[in-house]
């Protein structure tokens, strides 16, 4: 998978700008749409008071001959041209730039496009309709306004979005300056170093992210002070074991006899069996530890697994003269992780087993409870005092209680296992025999008809 890594300062400054850019088009277009309007409102007002003032003063004063009204000396003016003529079809006043024939034959405002250019006209009659006015006005003294008032909106935009470009650069390179700090705390930190992070300044909206990220390293150092622990319980542990494999083969070397020998060599071979126990059980919890969630949850037959685990312990059941129960329904489903549970209920049945007295009892019992189902595995053995109940789930613990092996990891492969099925596990006393009842409440598996 691809990472596609992105500059926050650089996309803030493209949307800031990118905003900032189209607001100022869209207000600059309504602005010349509105001032284009007004100036051709002016200009027509312009023209209608200059025909009916021309159409005052010829009324006062109509001649036969063809009179000039001379022509302008201001540049707009020049762009302007009129005609006064008469009812019949004759021209009686007219501007020099202004042809002899009739500028237009519509009646107020038209306008014409030919080879002279682009012309608004007014045309107006006298009340008697004696007298026709008309007034041309070039079109291009309409467009080099609207022309100087669209530079004139368009010369902010030109200067002002770099200066706005760059002073959003410079505020943001600032806002960011407090999470470049906390970048180079972080990457200056040595692998060890998990402590949080509390920078002396950062913005309130990387608050989640830091606590996120304490969060992070709160859980990676409970990770490697479970693993450093685990690793000097394990060694300490392996070394009892070890150094008394070696003692038992320095004997069994030393043997006098062939029956001291073979005493030796038990021993040996019990000590063995006890160090794979062991071993074997550690592998088990580092398989665990890591795990956050179930792998590949599936339909499991609690009482299915019950009756395997019990037949596979039947020679050590045997060999005690247990009195020996189990009592578990046709069917038992939960969702969890087969192989875990059946070590789950290995390591129950076998702890039982193992601590009840030769004749004593165990009893094994699934059953089903509504929304739950309920594994108790109880025995005759001397049970667990009340105080120590919480300290037996830790990791090697053991129990002072004669001369019984074991490791101190059982339970606690028990309890991580139910933790992981979401299951609840309590230790009690058994009512009758005042041994230990180990109960392990599962959510039972719902069924879809």
């Amino acid at each position: 998978m691809t990472t596609v890594w992105f500059s926050l300062r650089r996309r803030l400054l493209g949307l800031l700008l990118g905003g900032v850019a189209a607001a100022w088009l869209v207000t600059m277009v309504f602005s010349y749409i509105d001032a284009h309007h007004e100036v051709d409102e002016l200009f027509d007002a312009q023209l209608a008071q200059a025909a009916q003032t021309l159409l005052a003063l010829a009324g006062h004063d109509e001649g036969d001959d063809i009179s000039d009204l001379g022509d302008a000396a201001h540049k707009y003016q020049r762009r302007l041209r009129c005609q006064i003529w008469r009812a019949d079809g004759k021209l009686l006043m007219r501007s020099n730039n202004a042809p002899q024939t009739p500028l237009t034959t519509a009646i107020g405002f038209s306008e014409t496009r030919g080879e002279e250019g682009h012309w608004r006209h007014f045309s107006q009659w006298n009340e008697d309709h004696s007298l026709q006015v008309q007034v041309s006005e070039n079109h291009h003294i309409r467009d080099e306004l609207i022309g100087h008032i669209a530079w004139r909106l368009l010369f902010p935009a030109l200067f002002g979005l770099p200066l706005i470009g760059l002073w959003v650069w410079l505020a943001t390179r600032h806002g960011f300056a407090s999470l470049d700090g906390i970048a180079r705390q972080i990457a200056s930190r040595d692998p060890q170093q998990l402590q949080p992070v509390h920078p002396a300044a950062a913005p309130e909206e990387i608050r989640t992210l830091l606590e996120s990220l304490n969060g992070l390293f709160q859980r990676v150092e409970h990770t490697l002070e479970s693993e450093r622990r685990f690793t000097a319980d394990a060694a300490h542990e392996l070394r009892t074991p070890l150094a008394a494999l070696h003692a038992q083969l320095q004997v069994a070397q030393r043997a006098r006899d062939e029956d001291e020998r073979n005493r030796s060599l038990s021993q040996l071979q019990s000590g063995l069996t006890r160090a794979v126990h062991l071993v074997d059980q550690m592998l088990q919890l580092a398989r665990l530890d890591p795990e956050s969630s179930l792998p590949d949850p599936q339909a499991v037959d609690l009482a299915t697994l019950a009756e395997s685990v019990c037949a596979d312990l039947g020679p050590q059941i045997l060999a005690k003269n247990l009195d020996f129960d189990l009592e578990a329904p046709p069917e038992a489903l939960v969702t969890g992780q087969a192989e875990w549970l059946r070590v789950l209920i290995r390591n129950l049945v076998d702890n039982a087993v193992r601590y009840t007295p030769e004749g004593g009892q165990v009893r094994v019992a699934i059953r089903l409870n509504g929304n739950t189902i309920d594994l108790s595995v109880s025995d005759s053995g001397p049970g667990i005092p009340v105080e120590e109940r919480e300290s037996v789930l830790r990791r090697f613990h053991r129990l002072n209680q004669g001369s019984q092996p074991g490791s101190g990891l059982g339970l606690a492969i028990v309890a991580r296992i139910a933790e992981l099925h979401g299951a609840t596990l309590c230790l009690d006393t058994t009512p009758i025999t005042k041994g230990l009842d180990v109960g392990v409440q599962f959510a039972a598996r719902r069924t879809t008809s």
